[in-house]
């Protein structure tokens, strides 16, 4: 039995899609891991409830609980069937003592996730929705862009997007067709190919210009 087999033994849960694992506002003790299937990370802005984030294997979530032992900042529900590993105060302060590369992991992802609020921070004072757009695909491909021979890969789930960066999914689609016919990106399904994230910056910039000129 491999190490992740033993692991889901001892504190693994089966969670069917749509189940809600905690809510912003509630007290939480818990902290998840995910093994399988996906997470979504929301938050209410005026009576919105806003995807912050997509999570998926190998992520973990909820630990500013256990840190803090504040309130949850967010909610968190399963949006494709999903296996966690359910950990308690106890055990988290056990796996941080005895083990100083999951201390590092855990350092490491949180120091990314407040850089990725700073960002989205950011994309939402773009006025312009095509700005936000293409400030969102070169923010993924910083913090989750993987590089490939022919450009960075990044995960781009358009249906997810317009809770995201607040732009609607005809607005988003065009902007990836146009993208795509300057050659710049390559779809396949919720996969994107960025082959020159300068250019792509470049065309940022063009259009951040041509909106403050009043010509978009």
């Amino acid at each position: 039995m491999g190490a992740e087999e033993t692991l889901f033994q001892r504190f693994g849960k089966e969670f069917p899609k749509g189940t809600v694992l905690f809510r912003e506002g509630e007290p939480g003790k818990e902290m998840f891991v995910i093994q399988s299937g996906r997470i979504a990370i929301s938050k209410r802005v005026r009576d919105v409830e806003k995807v912050l984030a997509v999570l998926g294997p190998g992520e973990f979530f909820g630990e500013m609980a256990i840190i803090s032992n504040k309130p949850r900042n967010a909610t968190a529900s399963v949006s494709e069937d999903a296996k966690l590993l359910v950990i308690d105060p106890k055990t988290f302060e056990g796996m941080i003592r005895g083990n100083a590369e999951i201390a590092v992991r855990m350092i490491k992802k949180l120091a990314e996730r407040l850089s990725e609020a700073d960002a989205q921070i950011e994309n939402l004072l773009h006025a312009d929705p095509a700005s936000r757009v293409v400030h969102h695909i070169l923010q993924v491909c910083q913090t989750r862009g993987r590089a490939m021979e022919e450009g960075v890969e990044i995960e781009l789930p358009v249906r997810e997007l317009p809770r995201q960066i607040g732009v609607g999914e005809p607005a988003i689609r065009n902007m990836l067709d146009r993208l795509e016919r300057a050659g710049l990106v390559e779809r396949a399904g919720d996969r994107l190919t960025v082959y020159d994230t300068a250019r792509v910056h470049d065309f940022l910039q063009y259009l951040e210009m041509k909106w403050k000129f009043g010509e978009l």
